[in-house]
């Protein structure tokens, strides 16, 4: 195998392992997430953990896709969603460093994307 298939592999599996943890920390329905939903949408609690819940079962999708056969839209969507959930922290009031340690989560399927080749195509993106 060689240095780039390995590092592909890294990568998948980097981002699956970040998937499979916040989508089962979804699914369980953490606290913090909750209220840093009602806190940014004005939703009420059961409306938050309810879309906790559906976040945690796409991200599960996400790491089983990243890890069967990553597809460039998902792993586009995996760079956004991650720096999307680093941001949320320091929207909510925590320090920027909070955001700043959680790079990786949109910085290996980014990587991904690069070492898989930036798609040509719009059907380039689904494959």
């Amino acid at each position: 195998m060689d240095a780039s298939k390995k590092a592909q592999w890294a990568l998948r599996i980097a981002v699956a392992g970040e998937f499979v943890g916040h989508g089962v920390f979804a699914l369980q329905g953490k606290k913090d997430w909750i209220s840093w939903v009602q806190q940014l949408t004005g939703v009420e609690a059961a409306l938050a953990g309810q879309l906790i819940f559906l976040i945690g079962l796409f991200d599960l999708i996400v790491a089983l896709i990243v890890l069967i056969r990553p597809i460039r839209a998902v792993l586009l969507w995996a760079a956004f969603w991650g720096a999307w959930t680093a941001l949320v922290r320091p929207l909510v009031g925590f320090p920027v460093w909070d955001f700043i340690e959680r790079w990786a989560n949109w910085g290996a399927p980014l990587a991904l994307l690069f070492l898989l080749g930036w798609p040509k195509s719009g059907k380039e993106w689904f494959r």
